[in-house]
């Protein structure tokens, strides 16, 4: 494998329209559909993070195995240690010395192998935690991390570890706030619920949710070059497909019992290019057009990216590019099998 990395500065950008009628797909702090003020209008919006968890946890029907992100490393790493031997409390101050090693009351994104190799060093110290070494660790971590295996999410979305610098890991993955191409207005359901078993008449309950529909644009674009780094060059073909898959598929979770939002892509213009990134503003909100707010958004968003490429010359760097939505014939596998291929041209 050459040393040099062939995807230097290429990303894969997806430029992503979804329509989504009555739902309340990420809410605030008081259960309201988020909201941004974009242009001087209103816009619904999902926040980054809320899609973003939902992609990482759907690349696990994907055969996708993901890492571990949790507070709770001190309990995952005893067991493993009582797995090999350690006593009930050996195992837990081996646990809680290594916890401390890299995370104290944060989140630790870490792979099932970095927790057996930590097992793996407890039990070459005879489960002696006096023994155990900050600096020791963090090398058992770096040499056990394998992302192509066993932790594809940590390469994509990255990981900061505070106590150990040398142990971050550069995102690959990028995600915009996805806002609606369009002005939009928050509204109130008003419901009741009646008692099966009450005689009176009347509801036994009465409540409010707050909704919106939308046209929703979302940006993600994936390095390349960055993740070609983090996986040491094995499995991208995999990666891609698991990641575009779960970017096909995964929708919001909030409140799909009761405001069901299950749309899937409308339409799409995928780059595979180099250079700067290019996400579309939709700064002037979109008006409605034969009926509905999809097509006046294509065509802004089309007219967008045909613009900024000519204006941009050769330092738009576009190597290829694709359209989803417009025929029945390309489907999210032939967009797929497109992305490998051009791969196989740039390595």
């Amino acid at each position: 494998m050459s040393s040099t990395n062939p995807f230097r500065n290429t990303r894969i950008e997806y430029h992503i329209l979804q329509s989504f009628p009555v739902t309340c797909l990420n809410r605030d702090d008081v259960g309201a559909p988020k909201t941004a003020i974009v242009g001087g209008n209103t816009r619904a919006r999902v926040s980054s993070q809320c899609w973003k968890r939902e992609v990482r946890l759907a690349m696990q029907d994907f055969d996708i195995k993901l890492g571990i992100r949790t507070k709770k490393i001190a309990d995952f790493v005893a067991k493993a240690s009582v797995e090999r031997g350690a006593s009930l409390e050996q195992g837990a101050e081996c646990g809680k010395v290594i916890s401390d090693a890299f995370s104290k009351d944060t989140l630790f994104f870490f792979s099932e192998s970095e927790a057996k190799g930590f097992a793996d060093y407890a039990q070459e110290k005879s489960f002696d935690s006096t023994k155990l070494n900050d600096k020791e660790l963090q090398k058992v971590a770096k040499k056990t991390l394998n992302p192509a295996i066993d932790g594809l999410d940590i390469a994509l979305f990255g990981r900061m570890v505070a106590q150990a610098n040398e142990l971050d890991i550069e995102a690959a993955a990028s995600f915009s706030h996805a806002i609606s191409t369009h002005k939009v207005s928050n509204e109130v359901e008003f419901f009741t619920a009646l008692d099966d078993l009450s005689e009176e008449q009347g509801s036994a309950h009465m409540g409010s949710l707050e909704f919106n529909s939308a046209t929703y644009y979302r940006y993600v674009s994936l390095d390349l070059g960055q993740l070609w780094a983090s996986l040491s060059g094995n499995g991208l073909d995999k990666a891609i497909e698991a990641f575009t898959k779960a970017l096909f598929v995964a929708v919001p979770s909030a409140r799909q019992t009761t405001q069901s939002g299950a749309s899937p892509w409308e339409f799409a213009k995928i780059f595979v290019r180099k250079g700067q990134r290019l996400q579309v503003p939709f700064e002037t909100a979109v008006k409605a057009k034969d009926g509905g707010y999809l097509q006046a958004s294509i065509t802004a968003l089309t007219d967008y990216l045909t613009k900024k490429e000519l204006l941009a010359g050769s330092l738009f760097g576009k190597q290829k590019d694709f359209t989803f939505g417009e025929n029945a014939g390309f489907s999210i596998d032939h967009l797929i099998a497109e992305l490998k291929a051009s791969l196989a041209e740039v390595q």
